[in-house]
């Protein structure tokens, strides 16, 4: 791919595209929330909401919030922004995650949970948390997500759906190790 793979906060030109991703991901499973309930959600907390984008196309995004360890956003419910940003640093929700299907396996998912885990540590947060959904709780695995076993109430987020986190991992050092200097 030779197009340039940039990630950046979420416009208001992007949310045609946004919305589009996200239908095409999830109505089939049942769990699209719709233009208004996804905009509330990065309104909540526009820092940590993002889209990709490849050379000029936006090809995916990123939806997290700050919530508390062991809770998620209800499917049906739009957030409450009038009450402020959530909880503070401590345990940043992966919401949603959703690269355009002709760009997948490609490592553009890989980009965006990259920025997330640095606006994460940057944020103070301890914790990535999310929602496995339709039985991708072994992908999630293979990122160090770790399942949380019965948090999320059967149908709540279709079958098989499973609350999993990681630690948020240290910021990789810039200095060279001994050996690479001796």
């Amino acid at each position: 791919m030779a197009d340039t793979v940039r990630v950046r906060r979420i416009a208001v030109g992007d949310w045609d595209t946004v919305v589009e991703l996200e239908r095409d991901a999830y109505t089939g499973l049942g769990l699209s929330e719709g233009r208004a309930v996804l905009q509330s959600r990065a309104a909540a907390s526009p820092d940590t909401c993002f889209v990709l984008d490849v050379g000029a196309r936006t090809a995916g995004y990123l939806l997290a919030l700050p919530y508390p360890f062991r809770r998620y956003p209800d499917l049906e419910r739009a957030e409450d922004t009038a009450t402020g940003p959530g909880p503070g640093p401590g345990n940043l929700h992966l919401h949603d995650i959703v690269v355009a299907p002709d760009l997948r396996r490609r490592g553009l998912a890989r980009h965006l949970l990259r920025h997330l885990t640095g606006t994460a540590r940057a944020r103070g947060d301890e914790r990535i948390s999310l929602v496995a959904v339709a039985g991708t709780g072994p992908f999630w695995t293979t990122r160090g997500f770790l399942p949380h076993p019965g948090v999320v109430p059967d149908g709540a987020y279709g079958t098989d759906a499973v609350y999993m986190s990681r630690p948020v991992p240290a910021a990789p050092s810039l200095l060279p190790s001994l050996r690479e200097v001796s």
